[in-house]
């Protein structure tokens, strides 16, 4: 590993643990020629995901959509940003155990309503109104419906 400081091709691991999300391992190094400690995270490289959209079209899988459809549900709620880093990381854990490395953006949205129902009500409902592309109050409603029932 080369030294972010000095640009030195030595560097020694002196600790190493799982990371916070037990899905890489935290490394802190030093420079052998400038002393100086930096962190390093390895994570194990992953086969890509394709996502198949309504329109039939596929696009790689991107971390950042589901993060900014998440926020978006939860803008101005009292959800924490752990919360929401811990949900998005389920339905990531979720798709990459799927055995087919195609995925449908239908599967990833109702992943999605499932773990947000039990976050927040509301930015469920929100999440919802914008997946489900409702047309009026009425489907609306009856999406209130079902999760008060």
């Amino acid at each position: 590993m080369k030294c972010p400081f000095c640009g030195h091709e030595n560097t020694r691991v002196i600790d190493s643990r799982p990371a916070e999300d037990n899905n890489s391992i935290r490394r802190r190094r030093v420079c052998d020629e400038c002393d100086k400690r930096f962190t390093t995270y390895e994570k194990v490289e992953t086969i890509p995901i394709i996502i198949i959209k309504k329109d039939n079209n596929r696009e790689a899988y991107d971390r950042k959509k589901i993060e900014g459809g998440v926020l978006r549900a939860c803008h101005k709620r009292p959800v924490a940003a752990a919360t929401i880093t811990q949900l998005v990381d389920e339905v990531e854990t979720e798709i990459f155990n799927y055995e087919d490395k195609e995925v449908s953006s239908d599967v990833i949205g109702e992943l999605v309503m499932n773990k947000l129902k039990s976050v927040d009500p509301v930015a469920y409902v929100r999440f919802a109104s914008v997946y489900r592309e409702f047309k009026d109050v009425n489907t609306f409603m009856d999406e209130l419906k079902k999760f008060l029932n």
